[in-house]
């Protein structure tokens, strides 16, 4: 799955343009690499957004293309 759709269907970032726009802006990393929007996670893959105020580094737990809001956070491990 595409990281920008990950984040979106995690509920870690709102839209899925605006997770578009922090790939974009070199503010997601997949295992301490700068992420494009279009770059593929895998299970067990370390994630971390950089936002204004601070950072979530997370662990991909499950992926999955329909998710409702209360099972969302299944889909990540938080770390720190």
């Amino acid at each position: 799955m595409r990281i920008d759709k990950y984040l979106k269907n995690s509920r870690i970032i709102k839209r899925r343009t605006i997770a578009k726009e922090a790939c974009e802006q070199g503010r997601v990393f997949i295992n301490e690499k700068r992420a494009k929007p279009g770059d593929e996670i895998n299970i067990g893959d370390i994630v971390q957004v950089n936002f204004g105020t601070g950072a979530m580094k997370i662990k991909v737990l499950k992926i999955s293309d329909n998710v409702r809001k209360d099972d969302a956070i299944e889909l990540y491990e938080l770390i720190d």
